[in-house]
């Protein structure tokens, strides 16, 4: 099995080498925008090494999950296009729901609920899911963060499978040496390269596929809290931005993690790494100090979100003018 796993981080870290010269001979690359945390072109689409590494995952081990193959294979394929050559967000969210539906179908209809509330389940599970993915993507924005983070939950999902068993466990390690061999080229100070929406969304759908296997074996729906950070500051973000009246479709600079990258200057992995070890310690905690009932799974998940979120709040009280100024100089 060590050999195996040896020979898979090997061919992982060649095709990533081998997509470095493509995408430098074709010029895909990652232009500095308004919503950018870096400066500097860097290649673009490193990410798609998640996706090829479940294809050597899926090849290897005799295609034992068909339908997240497709639907990562689909998602992450027109997210690359989209990487390119940018597309209408109405194509990206109609493939992204469907992959999704690929993903969330066998779980929600293998309930023993009248089809009808099997039918509410998937609609709402869809919802919050294509939600939850987009959150995944908007958080790529510097350095390290989409691998770091991607870590801080295979981790515990790894950990949690020993317990429950609810998908191969064979997937949660190639996945993770994915990202062991991405992180190479990113988590640093001067990356290599960027995951891209094609590492985004495709790492994204992986994720929301191992948590809803979780819930489904577990009949415990606060295993979200495995994605709590990312899901407050996500969210409080998009109302921080209604609040404000501004266009959600537009880039922008407000998450916290850009907050503390330009205009505290923290440098990236610095940040990247608060991020990764706070989920870390949050998902933790969770499963190896919460009493194993439903009872205290809901007052942790709860209490948590309340203390990540008035965080949140706390930190843009106290930096958000800083944003602000910066907004002021762009104007003058």
């Amino acid at each position: 099995m060590v050999w195996t796993y040896l020979i898979i981080l090997v061919l992982l870290f060649v095709s990533e080498l081998i997509y470095f010269r493509i995408a430098d001979k074709y010029n895909i690359i990652d232009k500095p925008n308004a919503r950018s945390s870096h400066t500097k072109v860097v290649l673009r689409g490193g990410g798609i090494i998640f996706t090829i590494a479940l294809w050597i995952w899926s090849i290897w081990y005799g295609f034992p999950e068909p339908w997240l193959l497709v639907a990562v294979t689909l998602a992450a394929g027109i997210s690359f296009v989209d990487d390119i050559h940018s597309l209408p967000d109405s194509l990206r969210l109609v493939v992204q729901f469907a992959a999704m539906i690929m993903i969330l179908y066998p779980v929600a209809m293998n309930t023993e609920f009248p089809l009808w509330i099997k039918l509410v389940i998937l609609v709402t599970a869809l919802i919050v899911s294509v939600g939850g993915t987009n959150i995944f993507n908007f958080m790529d924005g510097i350095n390290g963060i989409t691998a770091g983070y991607a870590l801080a939950m295979v981790i515990p999902l790894y950990l949690l499978n020993l317990k429950y068993g609810f998908m191969e466990e064979s997937l949660l390690v190639v996945m993770g040496l994915a990202l062991l061999v991405f992180s190479f080229f990113n988590f640093r100070t001067k990356a290599r390269c960027f995951a891209g929406d094609v590492g985004s969304i495709g790492m994204a759908l992986f994720l929301v596929f191992c948590v809803s296997r979780l819930m489904y074996v577990t009949g415990d729906i606060t295993w979200i809290v495995l994605y709590l950070l990312y899901g407050v500051d996500g969210v409080l973000t998009v109302c921080h931005r209604i609040v404000l009246h501004e266009n959600l479709g537009q880039a922008h600079r407000k998450h916290v993690y850009q907050l503390m990258a330009n205009e505290l200057k923290m440098p990236h992995v610095v940040v990247s790494t608060i991020y990764m070890v706070l989920q870390l310690v949050v998902s933790l905690v969770a499963i190896y100090l919460i009493p194993d009932t439903m009872a205290a799974h809901w007052l942790y998940f709860g209490g948590m979100s309340l203390v990540l979120g008035l965080g949140y709040i706390a930190f843009k009280m106290k930096y958000y003018h800083l944003h602000e100024e910066y907004l002021a100089s762009l104007k003058s």
